[in-house]
């Protein structure tokens, strides 16, 4: 007599690749409508900076054969698929202050930062 062992069928839900905040969202909209109208906003993790991780952001015509479609707050974006697990759970945001503007990540799968803030690691 064999014995089967019984898998749960209760699986957790995963967080969200990447969300958007209202300030990025509205940041996004803008430049879909103007110098990028027809264009999407590809993000990707290179192998770079002092921590070895860093953000890159472009923007494409078309959505790559690797590319994740992320949809938030009316607007599409792509996510890079080699970047997912480094990225799943992120918030984008844009924030300006009177030296810098620019779209930030809050990623809780960050461990730490290089001193200047470029690069990251998991």
């Amino acid at each position: 007599m064999s014995q089967t062992a019984t898998i749960s069928s209760t699986r957790r839900e995963l967080p969200p690749l990447m969300r958007l905040t209202d300030t990025a969202a509205t940041r996004l909209r803008y430049l879909y409508a103007t110098a990028h109208a027809g264009e999407l906003l590809r993000i990707s993790v290179s192998t770079k900076g002092c921590s070895g991780k860093a953000y890159d952001m472009e923007f494409v015509t078309q959505s790559g054969e690797g590319d994740e479609v992320v949809k938030d707050h009316g607007l599409t974006l792509l996510v890079d698929r080699k970047a997912t697990l480094f990225l799943i759970g992120t918030q984008m945001d844009y924030r300006e202050t009177d030296l810098e503007e620019g779209f930030v990540f809050i990623n809780p799968n960050e461990k730490g930062r290089c001193g200047c803030g470029e690069s990251f690691h998991v």
